[in-house]
Parts: structure tokens; sequence; C-alpha cells
């Protein structure tokens, strides 16, 4: 599971403690996600109708702070397997798309080696 938060929602996770947002599907039905500063360990379940990501508070408000860009976790399935977490700082691509409001993106950190002129980047 992968989510990207905005410069927005990691300061409302930081200052707040929790960030939910939802997606509406064709139909009228909803999807939330939420990400909440609690527990222990990154963590996630899956409510009725929300998908719920934790972070520990010491965590969230480092990551907030500093150059990090990422948290990431893991939680145990049956059968040996696990469920991947990794929430991310959302950043601006470096190429302007159409359409695309990136206003309340991180600045995009640094122009990866190797990128050439013109190639768009996210």
């Amino acid at each position: 599971m992968r989510l990207r938060l905005t410069k927005t929602e990691v300061d409302t996770l930081d200052e707040l403690g929790e960030v939910v947002a939802s997606a509406v599907f064709p139909g009228g039905r909803e999807l939330r996600y939420a990400v909440k500063r609690d527990g222990h360990d990154v963590g996630a379940r899956l409510d009725a109708h929300a998908i719920v990501v934790t972070i520990p508070a010491d965590e969230v408000h480092e990551w907030a702070t500093s150059d990090r860009v990422s948290i990431h976790g893991s939680e145990a399935l049956p059968g040996g397997k696990s469920l991947a977490i990794l929430v991310e700082k959302d950043f601006a691509c470096l190429k302007p798309r159409e359409g695309e409001d990136e206003s309340d993106m991180f600045p995009h950190p640094a122009v990866p080696s190797g990128h050439r002129e013109g190639e768009e980047t996210c």
C-alpha cells in the first residue's frame, strides 16, 4: 500500500494527529482512508468502509519536520505473507503537467541523475 501526502496533509497529521480523505466511485459508493498518529509501529487495518494507516507520533513529527521522504512498515498476513506500507511526501513533477494543481506538493528535492531535459519525472 502506498500513500502520498501533500504539504498540508503532512502538517495536519503532525499537528492534529489525523488526515482523512475519500474517493467516491460510480454509484455513490465511497472509500475512506485515514492516516493517524498512533501506536508504536507503522500499521494498517481495513475497517467497514475505511483503510486506516497508523504511524507512531515521534516518527510522524520527525518526518514532518525534516527532509525525510517516506515512512515505511509492514503488517504480517496469514500464510507468512506481509502487507508493505509506504507513506510518502508528494513531490511536484519536474515538468508541469496540464490540468494538474501541484501547488500543495513538496518541491522536487533534486533532478535525478541520468535525467534528460524535457523528460517528465514524478
